[in-house]
């Protein structure tokens, strides 16, 4: 179509008539639009193949012009440090962009040290003090797209990524023997206490809620929800579902996804391959496994993912052209990638920039919540958590594996208990039954009522199985585990405790009674436990006044008779209120 209209406008069908003053009325005019200027630069660059036209100019595109700033020499240790530096050029990028933000805080506020060898133990602390008082935007070359955030404090790991940026700059310079060691970049460059108590696992989970709703949309996903072109949709259907299903199960950062290679996704019954159409009884309790290669945190692994993902992978690789092989940025091999179609691959920014927000269209649920951005990372803190919480849960090691992390410490930035798990563990932990245990205890309503309370007699009698205990401050009394039949004490054989069971008005209730260690140990260790108890109890003073000892009767060698109790619900009042 490009061609056809260049040459309508040239008023010529020969190729050799495209001269470099057409190309550039077209631009100049403004003849043509959006995505077909790129078709018209590619055309004259073809064209300037054969010799007919100048080739275009060269532009940045999409691309910014290259961070610079601060002072010559300091921009040029920069760039000495990231030509040598064996980094990914990502992470490469990331640590001379910070350099160049220390470059122009040093050219305002310290010009003595733009020199990389002139820097102190001094330095280093100014610039510390200096970055914890920051705001966004400070020191740097472009603030758009910084949007509302312009002007606010930076964040702890903000800080704590520009200060590794700049150790990491000054240990390899020193290890590399380009500057003397004046100062250990390890200490003098280490991150504050006031910073490393900002950090810490918060994995930005999505609600439940809204996860289930993309995991309908994703399910149930149509030709019709994908986005169209003027000249249809971009990918195949069969594409974008599997590369939604690989994001909705798979729990793989987005840059792994893109690297999938094909056969990644294999069936296996007892450690045997089988095929994943096999119709064979063993196939219903074949796993579904899928090879993650070479990623960010470690080597190449298998983890097992739900059928249903390999059913859309199976069905793209079915419809799947025949590709050129590609080099994988990370191993340098030559590979088939899974996701590739018109010898090109799928994007690491496909998922962010469509397949989310198409999910999320389907599913009627904002792109945002109050964590910020549905991102494609987020997915992965998601299933994982979920995994971590589920009715039978993956322990932490098992999770390790299952993400592919080198350490457990890193398992925990995507696994979050959630708070219902966290209440059923403690629960289950007994924390109150373990600590407090219930007696019975009869009330005399006569003797309340009558005043005879008033005046000394018992009113509330405490049962300890062989007796009654008459102390009001029973709770209190270190010898309520085994009695040492003091003046409270009334044993149920006598014509007291008797006459004390024959009344037909006493109330029962429960009395809640806190254990001591020694206590505790006597109810759950037994008798060696509770002979121990007693010896201790030996001298103790009895409420009445005398010890045991004193006293001479031997203390019973029978456990009071408590009851595990669980914490009550608070009971309703009428209206609702609780």
């Amino acid at each position: 179509m490009v061609a056809c209209q260049l040459f309508l406008l040239n008023r010529s069908p020969h190729l050799e008539d495209l001269d470099t003053a057409l190309f550039d009325q077209v631009r100049r005019d403004g003849l043509l639009e959006g995505s077909r200027l790129n078709t018209l630069h590619a055309m004259q660059r073809a064209v300037a193949e054969l010799g007919f036209c100048d080739p275009p100019r060269p532009g940045t595109g999409r691309h910014s012009a290259r961070a610079s700033g601060g002072a010559p020499i300091w921009e040029q240790w920069a760039d000495r440090w990231h030509a040598t530096s064996t980094l990914t050029p990502r992470v490469r990028g990331g640590v001379r962009s910070n350099l160049l933000k220390v470059g122009r805080w040093i050219a305002a506020e310290q010009p003595d040290a733009a020199d990389p060898a002139d820097w102190t133990r001094q330095t280093c602390a100014s610039w510390i003090a200096a970055l914890d008082r920051m705001k966004v935007g400070d020191y740097v070359q472009r603030t758009i797209g910084l949007g509302d955030r312009l002007g606010k404090p930076l964040e702890a790991p903000s800080k704590a990524g520009q200060i590794t940026a700049l150790r990491t700059f000054f240990r390899d310079c020193q290890e590399w023997e380009w500057l003397p060691r004046r100062f250990d970049p390890q200490r003098a460059l280490a991150i504050p206490r006031s910073i490393t108590a900002l950090l810490g696992p918060d994995p930005r989970v999505i609600a439940d809620e809204v996860w289930a709703k993309l995991l309908w949309a994703g399910l149930n996903l149509e030709p019709a929800n994908l986005p169209q072109t003027r000249s249809g949709h971009f990918y195949p259907f069969e594409l974008v579902r599997a590369v939604t299903l690989t994001w909705l199960f798979s729990g793989q950062r987005s840059d792994e996804i893109a690297r999938l290679r094909v056969g990644c996704i294999r069936w296996q019954h007892d450690g045997k391959p089988i095929a994943g159409d096999s119709q064979q009884v063993l196939a219903r309790d074949a796993v579904c496994l899928l090879d993650v290669p070479t990623h960010k945190t470690g080597t190449a692994f298998t983890k097992p993912v739900d059928p249903i993902l390999s059913q859309a992978v199976d069905a793209w690789q079915a419809a799947r052209p025949d590709q050129p092989k590609f080099t994988d940025r990370r191993t340098g091999e030559l590979v088939d990638p899974l996701f590739a179609i018109r010898a090109r691959r799928v994007s690491t920014s496909y998922i962010n920039n469509t397949v989310i927000p198409m999910l999320c269209r389907k599913a009627g649920v904002p792109a945002a919540d109050v964590l910020g951005n549905i991102t494609s990372h987020r997915a992965r803190s998601t299933i994982a958590s979920q995994l971590y919480n589920a009715k039978e849960p993956m322990t932490l090691f098992e999770l390790q594996a299952w993400l592919g992390h080198r350490s457990p410490q890193s398992t925990q930035y995507y696994a979050k208990i959630t708070p219902n798990t966290l209440s059923k563990a403690y629960s289950e932990a007994g924390y109150f039954e373990r600590n407090v245990r219930t007696i019975e205890v009869l009330v005399d309503p006569d003797a309340i009522t009558t005043g005879a309370a008033a005046g000394g007699e018992p009113w509330q009698y405490f049962d300890l199985g062989h007796g009654w205990c008459t102390y009001t401050f029973f709770e209190q009394c270190q010898h309520r585990m085994a009695c040492a039949r003091c003046d409270f004490y009334t044993p149920k054989g006598s014509s007291k405790g008797q006459l004390l069971e024959a009344k037909e008005n006493l109330q029962k209730m429960l009395a809640a009674i806190p254990l001591t260690d020694d206590e505790r140990a006597a109810v759950d260790d037994g008798k060696a436990a509770l002979d121990q108890l007693l010896e201790r109890l030996t001298d103790v003073p009895t409420p009445a006044g005398p010890t045991p000892r004193q006293i001479g009767v031997p203390a019973t060698a029978t456990l009071l008779p408590v009851v595990n109790v669980t914490a009550r619900p608070r009971e309703c009042r009428p209206g609702g209120q609780c």
